[in-house]
């Protein structure tokens, strides 16, 4: 369901990685296969309902699982223009 909504153009937000049981590494790259640029990264804090809280190393993943331009965007510049910044 996800992947198809990224598809249509639904923008997809990926945080709460300690909040999930599922391959973060590959639902990321699952998703910019279907959509490069649907991903928009936040942080989940204070992530009082995780039973791991963010870590840097959450966007670490992200970057490494996506590559330069894809994970920029991610980071940065799909969030930018979805909320007009």
């Amino acid at each position: 369901m996800t992947l198809a909504l990224a598809k249509a153009g639904v923008k997809v937000k990926a945080t709460g990685f300690g909040r999930v049981t599922l391959d973060v590494a590959e639902a990321l790259a699952a998703i910019a296969d279907a959509a490069p640029y649907a991903l928009m990264a936040g942080t989940d804090l204070p992530s009082t309902r995780a039973a791991r809280p963010f870590e840097d190393g959450d966007l670490a993943l992200i970057r490494r699982v996506l590559g330069p331009d894809p994970a920029e965007a991610a980071l940065h510049r799909t969030a930018a223009s979805f909320y007009r910044i």
